[in-house]
């Protein structure tokens, strides 16, 4: 069977940039204020902003701009007697605490779109003089889009980040949901969590967020290997990562991510390391679901044994991956979790 090629796609930068371009060269042929919108493009990427309207109005003053409620000040630029101010608008959020790549209190617009959109300015003005613009950046529903991000957690309110490093979503990473974990993990460590924890599910999460702030809290989807890197490259002190049997099972067979895509459970493996392990041998012709092993080892009075048995495997698979991690695996249902 042909593999289908993912569609790659643009980040909200690249579009925020590219907006800017064009409402700045129109600003500069007519002399009058502008606002461009593009849609942003559909990929095969896990993006939650895939379709959304990223807006820019560029103009002279800044009163009919309808901004984010949020108390911010403007990312500010200046070049020879000329000056740039970018304010969010609409949907796009305020940084309100600190540990983000943009120091609050300003819009949550990362470094690269900014660095472009100030060399373009610079470019396209260097012959005028005492030009001062004011740039208002919004997105359309923005405010709900965000509440599918974790943006509030990590202190961004009133809308999404603009985002992006080279401009391109490439979809076989589902890099925007990596890049929102990278930028929950290096918040928690800016803002000196000692433990970090990892989630896979609702009701790790809920368990987690008992035992610990909700900002050390990350939900990883099913990105396992991608999140434990992340957490190694950024030498995080200690990582638990919390998530049910079914999930740990695949991870201990070495699955990097626990999606269905990516194959299903080796249930004469497990069958054959219960056995090894444990002394019993599961009957996977009657169940071929974890949970039905797992019910069928309560009977016999093995399900701790069981649960241990996941644990540890677990365990010494993410050592494989990443001998310096600092991560440890713990199974949801384990007695071990109401202990922590």
């Amino acid at each position: 069977m042909e593999q289908k090629i993912l569609r790659k796609g643009y980040t909200t930068g690249a579009h925020t940039f590219a907006s800017f371009r064009s409402a700045l060269d129109t600003l500069l042929a007519t002399n009058e204020a502008c606002i461009t919108k593009t849609e942003k493009i559909d990929n095969d990427d896990l993006d939650v902003t895939k379709g959304c309207e990223i807006i820019v109005a560029l103009d002279f003053c800044q009163k009919e701009f309808q901004l984010n409620p949020t108390s911010q000040k403007p990312h500010y630029f200046e070049y020879q007697t000329n000056s740039l101010e970018i304010f969010a608008g609409l949907g796009v959020g305020v940084v309100t605490k600190r540990g983000l790549k943009i120091a609050p209190p300003y819009p949550a617009i990362n470094p690269a779109p900014l660095n472009a959109i100030n060399e373009y300015f610079k470019i396209r003005t260097k012959e005028k003089q005492n030009l001062h613009l004011k740039c208002c950046v919004s997105v359309t529903d923005g405010e709900n889009i965000a509440k599918q991000t974790a943006n509030s957690k990590v202190g961004v309110l009133g809308g999404i980040s603009i985002l992006g490093t080279t401009g391109i979503v490439k979809p076989i990473s589902s890099s925007a949901y990596i890049d929102s974990v990278k930028i929950e993990i290096e918040f928690a460590i800016q803002n000196e969590y000692e433990t970090i924890y990892f989630t896979l599910g609702n009701s790790a999460f809920q368990v987690a967020c008992s035992k610990a702030s909700s900002e050390a809290v990350i939900e990883i989807g099913n990105f396992v290997y991608d999140s434990i890197e992340l957490a190694t490259k950024l030498k995080a002190k200690e990582v638990i990562f919390l998530c049910g049997i079914g999930k740990m099972t695949k991870v201990y067979q070495g699955f990097k991510n626990t999606h269905n895509r990516f194959g299903v459970i080796d249930f004469k493996k497990l069958q054959e390391d219960i056995e090894e392990n444990l002394g019993y041998k599961v009957d996977i012709e009657e169940t071929l679901t974890v949970k039905g092993i797992s019910q069928e080892l309560e009977k016999v009075g093995l399900l701790e044994d069981f649960y241990k048995m996941i644990a540890i495997k677990a365990n010494k698979q993410i050592k494989q991956w990443f001998e310096t991690s600092n991560v440890k695996a713990i199974i949801l249902e384990q007695k071990e979790v109401l202990g922590w």
